[in-house]
């Protein structure tokens, strides 16, 4: 029998809701299907449909689109979403996954001025791991910049490679905007990578999430590592369409996106010679 040429890894590849913004979490789920994606990754946000559980099942099934991973709240315009309470939320963004049959929640480190939320972050995300199957992946953030001068905005750190968390989210857009080496990172995140926002950046002030292939984050680079690696995570397209000038303009953007992903998230079977 012939050696296989190329190995893939397990890893799915999933459709951020929020990667058709200012469409809706409806119209996600409708382009996921039609572009082929694995499933999708739930933004908990403003719209309501994003913090539905029934309506969210209906989708899933009417699509046939499994949900793959929420993410929580965490953002400035949500912090009125499922609570004003954090770890509220946290609890709520576990139910959902659980419910929903997504094996993954998405978190980011609390804003700094979360005084209490942040003293117990680390502590309490392992306490909440414990409690289920369901992996709290800790995503990776960026320092808030203005002009020349920088803010530190996130506690313990907006690196959250340096501080013990069971499981990471690496998004490379963030690592764009915080001017770090990404690689690096993934390395001392080590086997607790468990899930991708897969975008990319040229290192600005704000946090792009340009199409893969669009900046100077080493994208192609990461997805042969995970392909070398067995990664069993979940890749997650994670981009910004708010530019596109029509839907279908928004549809190749993430077709683009998708056909990047599934090309570089395979890697020769064979050992390279030294």
């Amino acid at each position: 029998m012939a050696e296989p040429v190329v190995r893939v890894p397990d890893a799915k590849v999933a459709l951020s809701t929020a990667s058709v913004y200012p469409e809706s979490t409806a119209t996600a789920f409708e382009i996921a299907a039609r572009l082929g994606y694995d499933g999708v990754e739930v933004m908990v946000w403003t719209d309501p449909v994003s913090q539905d559980i029934e309506a969210l099942k209906r989708l899933s099934d009417y699509h046939q689109v499994p949900i793959l991973a929420v993410h929580a709240p965490c953002l400035l315009i949500t912090q009125r979403v499922w609570s004003t309470d954090p770890w509220v939320k946290l609890q709520r963004a576990r139910a959902a996954a659980e419910e929903l049959g997504a094996s993954a929640v998405v978190v980011h480190p609390p804003f700094r001025w979360q005084r209490n939320y942040a003293r117990d972050f680390v502590t309490g995300i392992w306490r909440m791991a414990d409690e289920t199957d369901v992996r709290f992946a800790v995503e990776n953030m960026y320092p808030w910049r203005y002009r020349d001068r920088e803010m530190l905005a996130y506690a313990p750190a907006w690196d959250v490679s340096n501080d013990d968390y069971r499981h990471f989210t690496v998004d490379l857009s963030h690592t764009a905007t915080a001017r770090t080496d990404t690689l690096a990172m993934v390395d001392r995140m080590g086997d607790r990578l468990a899930h991708v926002h897969l975008a990319d950046g040229k290192g600005s002030n704000k946090d792009e999430h340009l199409v893969p292939g669009r900046g100077d984050q080493p994208c192609a680079e990461l997805l042969e590592r995970l392909a070398r690696t067995g990664f069993d995570g979940h890749v997650v397209i994670e981009v910004n369409t708010r530019r596109a000038m029509s839907s279908a303009e928004r549809e190749a953007d993430l077709a683009e996106a998708l056909a990047f992903t599934r090309l570089h998230l395979a890697s020769s079977a064979r050992t390279p010679r030294p």
